[in-house]
């Protein structure tokens, strides 16, 4: 590899005559670069065909670099657009706060956005009946978003409210609970249920990460002071960039009393 590729790379050179592996010196050097600053968030990798030929090593050392890079959320690699620097971003979510998006990410000082993906107002399907209490032919109004923080793809958001409580579902364009506050629907708690899945490649290209990334699936059921549901949400959140925390305490045992014994 020439001195004037490593520069352009701002990555350190590789060394054949080093004992450790040529694939394990290039993720080496790429952290070292992101440590430093040299290569920034976001920033794009050149494809492995090209970064094979400026380092002057094979497709399948690069190919191995990258791919234990990703696995290390170091790099992400985005469908049909390349590898890139992953975000310098990770989110600790609480699971004991109901709070929104927004509200979250203002707390955090970060910008939220959203991307509207589709907003609809229909019948209630089997599932959103039995989530929100409804009876059949209830209608509901549906709120799809993408939303961002400081305009990296962070969530993918469905959204299904009542149209007794939503009747209009574009009056939503950043805050859903803004506008649920504003009708007198405010939610007070919630019921979620969570597990690990796996992106579509609809989803992961939303997201700009690979197809078959971890994610978060998050079902949330939120009620009022008087117990009327009046949200039904499914997310998928990155794996990559979000650690849910929950606060547990233990109860104390009951002492125990020997007077008898």
């Amino acid at each position: 590899m020439s001195e004037t590729s490593s520069e352009a790379l701002a990555l350190l050179p590789l060394d054949e005559a080093n004992p450790t592996p040529l694939y394990l010196q290039l993720q080496q050097s790429i952290e070292e670069a992101v440590r430093r600053g040299a290569l920034k968030a976001d920033a794009a990798l050149p494809g492995e065909r090209d970064l094979a030929k400026q380092l002057g090593i094979s497709r399948v050392t690069v190919r191995k670099a990258i791919t234990g890079l990703v696995q290390k959320g170091v790099l992400v690699q985005r469908w049909g657009s390349g590898t890139f620097i992953a975000p310098h971003m990770r989110l600790e979510q609480p699971l004991s706060r109901l709070s929104s998006f927004t509200d979250d990410m203002a707390a955090r000082g970060l910008k939220s956005s959203a991307v509207m993906l589709s907003q609809s107002r229909g019948p209630a399907s089997t599932d959103e009946l039995m989530a929100l209490g409804l009876s059949p032919g209830d209608l509901v109004s549906r709120v799809n978003r993408l939303r961002l923080a400081n305009g990296i793809p962070m969530a993918i958001e469905n959204a299904v409210v009542p149209s007794r409580v939503l009747p209009d579902p574009s009056l939503v364009r950043q805050s859903l609970y803004a506008v649920l506050h504003e009708k007198g629907f405010m939610p007070t708690r919630a019921l979620q249920r969570l597990h690990a899945v796996l992106l579509t490649e609809e989803q992961a290209s939303l997201l700009g990460v690979a197809p078959q990334s971890p994610a978060l699936y998050i079902e949330r059921r939120s009620f009022t002071a008087t117990g009327e549901v009046v949200e039904f949400t499914s997310s998928y959140y990155r794996g990559d960039a979000y650690d849910f925390v929950a606060e547990l305490t233990i109860s104390q045992p009951e002492r125990m009393h020997d007077d008898n014994v």
